[in-house]
């Protein structure tokens, strides 16, 4: 999408630093003539760049474009909006699948409204990464790679058939297939550009290539790991990556920019993994949300590209749209490191130099403004965790002991578990049997408190890193040596998010000791991080489940909300890779690595922390010596084989179709039986081929009934009145309490639904994984067995139902609501349903802080819209939430500064008003919006001021067609 022309005279021609023939025109911001551009942010400067080269007249105009020059002259940031258009979409396949359902869907809506279905294709290019469907089915077994590939293209292959269907019937879609490894990983060291050649892209004009600054949005809130490598990427929800696929400018509000200065660099045994859960905590106390952060000053060029990448990986868990490193020296030594061409890193040099993208020193005169900062002296870093339950939740090394005997007794919160004093030594004795899946049996232990269940290696933003991945094969060679061994119940696993992680480890000789441990290979893919971690051992299950035991899991992720590794790891610590493998070996997180060692060693003395961990130097030698460019070369030569593959173009990537692989034309050399092989009902047609028995993929109802035209005026569809609070929730309530992606529990309404279609307990999969299916997902909404509902903390509820309220022993079962008219508990699909279609009354739902905080999931929001959720008033919605519940047509309403539920004392069981006006032309962004609680009878009706977070004048327009979607579809049939 370049047209660019309002600013054709800023198009100039770029030659190389060294001289020579012209390598491509660009649109030159210093032919702008205007000193303002290099007060901007880099970030910024990219948002500018991608204005000008786009400007119509339409999508953008000139008026956009000196919106975002006067950022600082006409305080124009945060104040006003401005659309940015992508240079592409990565999509991860629990992501993806529903996108790919919506534009399924799409050309069906579009056909029935008597337009061509062709129309709906992405024009920009998109790459869906398989990588969330693996789960830790096998582990330590030598075989646990092969074993759970089967099982999940097993498990999967509805959902695979429906992708491969996806990949042939649209054009600029690309799957890159199971086992390649995790989208951000892949997305760093594979299929970035940095610097973008549009004769490289699928209908580029070779002849008048364009050059620009990649850039890219996705559909999981972790594409801001990208950021790392000066690509500025970030998570928006799959409704609005559809429409940007559609060519829709992504409507932003020109962000303010936090400057982050890095001073000093990190100390001895301190890992990128203590430095980004610093930071998360910093700028969680900062208040970032929605806004860019930039680092810059003199520690930046101490952090490696892969340090970097930790940092920026953990934007959202510190709530920043962005966390951006801008392009320097470090990032074209790791394009060389990751194997792409010369000539393409020449490229990226020459023009982020030649066009203001490359970092320069504080007192040059183009360096940026910052009108807020945070500083940070690497040096003071110093090792941690996170938990027990929120990511910003930072842990010193040395004080989980004290702060983890803490957390156990008091009271229920982020921080604290609530046991009585009774009950914090209780303990059982357990004996594992002898399993498939594990290659234990017999051994006896013991489980308490704090006791270490699940252990793994995981997630690309450490996997990503070859120092901290290396320092945990060395951790574990170290443990070997001395003769420790790891406790047999504890689940652990290793899961690369690529496979040039296994190939530098065995090279290094440190895959080996990895393996003694428990911590082979399992897979490549999200595993543990998103919640495939799997089932625990029976014994263990029992055990955890009997005594009610508040068990424990220790990863290298980048989220630990209760409920999400493991429904029964109650406290889940993010560290780094290493101390991984150390709190395995401990199997507990009280202890006091100082003080008490890890084990004893074979020859019968004490084994401390300080005993197995490695020298720095010695890291940083075994990194260079095998972490070498061929490696990246060769393990996504492995993927593609080299018929189609284009190395010596820009970058180290396959020419644009992956449409011959999958006929067969270019096989991938790995995997060609189970994938490429893979059979696609309806191959080749336009529409999809929906099948009524599919449990996996269901045409979606979001356009039954729709008409070509809206009318002005306000109908019932959109006035909410006398509403249902259908759930009270407090602060942080995330997407995973909303939507979870994890497994589906017994006693659900998903696992009724299921199991009426013939479904068994084992075949059941993930949320997730069912994320094609709104049947499925409309159950499964707010079913997460750790959300905690405060109306069912009100008084007069818990003395109406207290004997519902007692609930059953045993596994965890879907979280229950009341249903006010007849004061009885039921699931919270089942209470909708009974709102929906006895009572004919509407829902909203009433939240606290950061309410959708987490994953960037738009079954968070398309989950409540089918329950019949008309609003969520909320105390501060987090960024992508918002957008996604405006692009289900759902209201986000918010309440006034230093207001919320608990000062206007709403329980939950009055009904709700919310009065809009009677037009939508009547309709502003950021609008005030009364709402009347009318109480029961004997209560106090109470009207409150909320403010209206549709925030731009495009999701005004959004609400009023219903949805992006539905707004989308009506423009491509015209």
């Amino acid at each position: 999408v370049m047209s660019g022309g309002l600013y054709s005279s800023c198009r100039a021609s770029l030659r190389s630093s060294t001289g020579g023939a012209s390598l491509g025109s660009y649109y030159s911001l210093q032919s702008l003539n205007d000193n303002r551009v290099w007060a901007l942010p880099y970030s910024i400067r990219v948002l500018l760049e991608s204005a000008i080269r786009n400007a119509d007249g339409s999508l953008v105009t000139k008026d956009d474009v000196e919106k975002i020059l006067s950022y600082y002259s006409g305080n124009t940031a945060g104040n006003v909006e401005v659309p940015f258009i992508p240079a592409r979409v990565v999509l991860q396949d629990f992501t993806g699948v529903p996108a790919v359902v919506d534009l399924a869907a799409m050309r069906d809506a579009v056909a029935a409204l008597g337009g061509n279905p062709q129309k709906v294709n992405p024009l920009v290019p998109v790459d869906l990464v398989v990588d969330h469907s693996v789960q830790v089915d096998v582990y330590n077994d030598p075989k646990a790679v092969e074993k759970n590939k089967a099982i999940e293209m097993s498990r999967n292959k509805e959902r695979f058939q429906f992708i491969k269907w996806g990949s042939k019937a649209f054009q600029n879609f690309r799957v890159v297939p199971p086992g390649a490894g995790i989208v951000h990983q892949v997305n760093l060291e594979y299929l970035a550009r940095v610097v973008v050649n549009s004769a490289d892209e699928e209908g580029g004009d070779k002849s008048a290539p364009v050059l620009y600054p990649d850039s890219c949005v996705g559909t999981d809130s972790h594409t801001t790991m990208i950021d790392g490598l000066g690509v500025a990427g970030w998570g928006v929800g799959g409704i609005e990556a559809e429409a940007a696929m559609l060519g829709q400018p992504i409507a932003m509000v020109l962000p303010l920019v936090v400057g982050f200065h890095l001073s000093g660099e990190l100390g001895v045994g301190v890992t990128a993994t203590d430095l980004v859960l610093t930071v998360v905590e910093m700028l969680r106390k900062k208040k970032v949300v929605g806004k860019f952060v930039e680092f810059y000053g003199p520690g930046v060029a101490k952090l490696s590209l892969a340090d970097r990448a930790t940092v920026a990986n953990m934007g959202p868990e510190y709530g920043a749209t962005m966390g951006f490193f801008p392009i320097d020296d470090v990032t074209l030594d790791y394009l060389t490191q990751t194997g792409r061409s010369a000539k393409h890193v020449e490229l990226c040099r020459s023009y982020a130099k030649e066009n203001g993208f490359f970092l320069v020193p504080e007192t040059d005169a183009k360096a940026p403004r910052y009108d807020d900062t945070i500083s940070l002296d690497l040096s003071t870093v110093v090792p941690c965790l996170s938990g027990p339950k929120r990511p910003h939740d930072r842990v010193a090394l040395h004080q989980m002991p004290s702060d983890w005997k803490q957390c156990l007794s008091a009271p229920v919160g982020f921080k604290g578990f609530g046991l009585k004093p009774e009950h914090l030594d209780d303990q059982i004795e357990v004996t594992l049997a002898a399993g498939e899946v594990h290659g234990g049996g017999g051994e006896k232990f013991t489980l308490k408190h704090g006791s270490i269940v699940i252990a793994a290696i995981t997630s690309c933003t450490n996997t990503s890193n070859p120092e901290v991945m290396v320092a945990s094969g060395l951790v574990a060679k170290a443990a070997v040596e001395k003769g420790l061994k790891m406790p047999a119940h504890i689940k652990t696993s290793l899961a690369p998010g690529s496979n040039v992680v296994t190939d530098y480890l065995i090279e290094a000789n440190l895959l080996k000791p990895l393996e003694a441990l428990g911590f082979g290979v399992v897979g490549y893919g999200c595993t543990t991080c998103i919640g495939n971690s799997g089932e625990l051992d029976p014994a263990v299950t029992e055990a955890i489940t009997s005594k009610d035991l508040v068990s424990c899991s220790v990863l290298s992720g980048n989220r630990n909300f209760e409920g999400r590794v493991h429904p029964l790891t109650r406290g889940n610590y993010l560290a780094s890779p290493p101390l991984v493998v150390a709190y395995a070996l401990a199997g507990r997180v009280d202890i006091d690595f100082e003080k008490e060692p890890i084990g004893t060693g074979k020859d019968g003395s004490p084994v401390f922390l300080r005993d197995i961990w490695p020298d720095n130097q010695l890291i940083k030698q075994t990194v260079a010596k095998v972490n070498t460019p061929a490696k990246y070369r060769d393990a996504y030569e492995r993927i593609f084989t080299k018929r189609g593959f284009s190395i010596e173009k820009n970058v180290m990537r396959p020419v644009r179709t992956l449409k011959r692989m999958l006929s067969g034309k270019m096989l991938p050399s790995k995997g060609k039986d189970a994938w490429s092989m893979l059979k696609v009902p309806g191959e080749g047609q336009q529409l999809f081929q929906w099948d009524p028995e599919s449990t996996y993929i269901k045409q979606p109802p979001y356009f039954d009934g729709m008409t070509a035209e809206v009318s002005p005026v306000l109908g019932d569809a959109k006035k909410i009145k006398d509403a249902r609070c259908l759930l009270l929730l407090g602060d942080s309530v995330t997407t995973d309490h909303i939507s979870p992606a994890g497994n589906i529990a017994l006693k659900s309404p998903a696992a009724k639904y299921l199991m009426d279609r013939g479904v068994e307990r084992k075949d059941f999969n993930s949320y997730g994984a069912r994320r094609g299916h709104d049947e499925v997902m409309a159950r499964g909404t707010f079913a997460n067995v750790r959300m905690v509902n405060e109306l069912l903390k009100n008084e007069k509820v818990v003395a109406k139902c207290a004997d519902q309220l007692k609930g059953a022993k045993g596994a965890p079962e879907a979280p229950k609501t009341l249903h006010v008219p007849s004061m009885t508990l039921d699931y919270v699909y089942n209470v909708a349903q009974r709102y929906a279609n006895e009572d004919k009354c509407d829902m909203i739902v009433i939240a606290g802080k950061e309410y959708g905080t987490g994953s960037s999931r738009d079954w968070a929001a398309k989950g409540p819209y089918l329950l019949g959720m008309k609003a969520a008033i909320a105390t501060t919605f987090e960024r992508i939430h918002r957008s996604n519940l405006i692009g289900m047509g759902v209201l986000p309403l918010q309440f006034k500064d230093g207001e919320s539920s608990e000062t206007h004392k709403l329980t939950g069981l009055e009904t709700y008003t919310v009065h809009l006006p009677d037009t939508f032309d009547e309709i502003k962004p950021g609008m005030t919006i009364k709402v009347t609680a009318k109480a029961a009878p004997d209560g106090v009706n109470t009207t409150f001021d909320t403010t209206l977070r549709i925030d731009t004048m495009p999701e005004v327009g959004y609400f009023k067609n219903g949805g992006i979607l539905q707004t989308v579809v009506r423009q491509l049939a015209k």
